[in-house]
This record gives C-alpha cells, structure tokens and sequence, in this order.
C-alpha cells in the first residue's frame, strides 16, 4: 500500500512540474502577463498599423492615421478606458513588432492563416475579404484572372499579404513581382512596367474608383477573414476581443464607420496618395 502511495505522489509531481513548465500562466500567454492586464495598468495600448491599405489603414493630408481599422482600434481602446497609439510599421514587419512587445494588438487588415496563427493568436473574424485581380482599363481582353497567368505577363503582389502567397502558389506561368505597398504597385501596372495586381477586393476598388485607368477583374481568387492579432496563446486577451467584437460589430459605432469607409467617396480628397512606383 505504501509503494502504491508513493507511486501516486510521484505521478502526481511529475503533473505539476508538467504544468508549471510549459511557459504559460493562467492567462494562456506565452510571456505570463496577458496583454489586457499590461494595458489597463499601463492606461495605455499600442497598435501596429501598416497604411496604404484602403480603407482599413491610411494617412490623411494631415499625416493623421485613418480608416475602418483605425476606427476598431480606437473602440477597442474607448471599451478598455485606455489612450490609443499607433505605431506604423511595413506590413510583413507587424508581427515581428508583436512578437517582441513593440505592440499590444495587430489591426491592420490581416487575413487569418494556419502559418500565421502558428505566431500570433486571433481573435473571431471581424471583416471578410476576397482577392481580385486589378487590370489597365486599356486590358479588353482579360476576363477572368486566369487569363492572366501566361508566359510573358507580369503580376505585382504586395511583400508579406496573403495575396503574395495565393498569387505564387496559384500562377504557374506568369512572371511574379512583389512590391512594397499597393498604391506603388497599382502605379507600375498604370505606367506599363506590369499586366496586373492581386490584391484585396476592397483596397483595389478604391483605388481604381479613386485613380481610374483600371478596372477590377469580378471572379474571386480566393475568400479571407480579418482578424486582429494578439501575442501566442494570449488566451484572456482573445477572450475579451471576441466579447467586445460580439458588441461591436453591426453596431452603431461600426455600422457608421463602416458605411463612411466602405460606401461613401468622402474621404477620398483628404487621403495622401503620394506613393512612387518602385
């Protein structure tokens, strides 16, 4: 009876080192303290933000960041009863920044992906998103986005978008070329150095309704949800987002961002567009 006492207790100590050393508290984070914790004592939350992306992410003439996502930020920020900063970074630099305490949150249009969420932890979807292909109007006879993929035509992409990988995995002919931001990519395809652009349905919209010289090729490539990313395995914080997006979305706050955003032209004259083809 004593062996089988001992035999448990050392079972039993065995599962408490176990738990206690897999480098997360109670939390779930990685790091111990959860994201929500270090905002509210710090009164303070800082978002990663990469402008460029309409009409999630830009810079007005004022140099002030606007858009969809600037607006679910500072929601996020009103919900928490906490000051809002942003911090502007290259799209494929967001994570990164995430990963060592640069940021608190990702809302800058990411797509929720397998690889990605193998880095950073997501909260539920909170805009959904397809890739489309964006073509010169003076393309008649391009009609679907396979008729893009030929030997001798080139595509832009836009470093470290999902668009970026679909577009390489899925174009087996066409030369691919990956660009920096999609306004530059937009400009190379109007001044002739490329055929066309990947890129999401509602940033090339915008672009081409706002620039003209192009048109958007309809049938999707493929179909995303965005999502705002936290530090991996910050469990308390997916948590409180999924709760504050269940509250958030369709309501007023978002429907009137959404629809000032998304279908009205507003806005347009105050966005600085001065971005050089690369």
């Amino acid at each position: 009876m004593k062996k089988v006492f001992v035999a448990l207790m050392l079972v039993f100590s065995v599962l408490l080192t176990a738990c206690g050393g897999s480098g997360t508290d109670s939390s779930g984070s990685d790091s111990g303290t959860s994201t929500i914790e270090k905002v509210k004592k710090n009164k303070k939350i800082v978002i990663g933000t990469a402008p460029g992306y309409a009409p999630f992410e830009m810079t007005d003439l004022k140099g002030k960041y606007v858009g969809y996502d600037i607006d679910t930020a500072k929601a996020i920020g009103k919900a928490l009863g906490v000051k809002v900063e942003f911090k502007e970074y290259s799209f494929d630099g967001l994570i990164a920044a995430l990963q060592v305490g640069e940021i608190d949150m990702i809302v800058s249009g990411m797509t929720i992906t397998g690889p990605r969420a193998l880095s950073v932890s997501f909260a539920n979807p909170y805009y959904k998103t397809k890739q489309v292909a964006l073509v010169p109007s003076s393309d008649t006879s391009t009609k679907e986005w396979t008729d893009l993929d030929k030997k001798g035509k080139k595509i832009a992409t836009v470093i470290g978008t999902t668009g970026q990988l679909i577009t390489k995995n899925t174009f087996k002919h066409a030369e691919i070329k990956d660009y920096k931001e999609m306004p530059a990519a937009a400009l190379a395809m109007i001044s002739g150095q490329i055929d066309g652009v990947v890129y999401d349905e509602s940033a090339v919209r915008i672009w081409s309704k706002e620039n003209g010289k192009s048109r958007v090729i309809d049938n999707q490539i493929s179909a995303e949800n965005l999502g705002i990313a936290v530090k991996h395995n910050d469990l308390k914080t997916v948590q409180w987002l999924n709760s504050f997006l269940y509250s958030y979305i369709d309501g007023p706050d978002e429907l009137k961002s959404r629809k000032y955003w998304f279908e009205s032209d507003e806005w347009y004259d105050n966005i600085n567009n001065k971005v050089e083809a690369e």
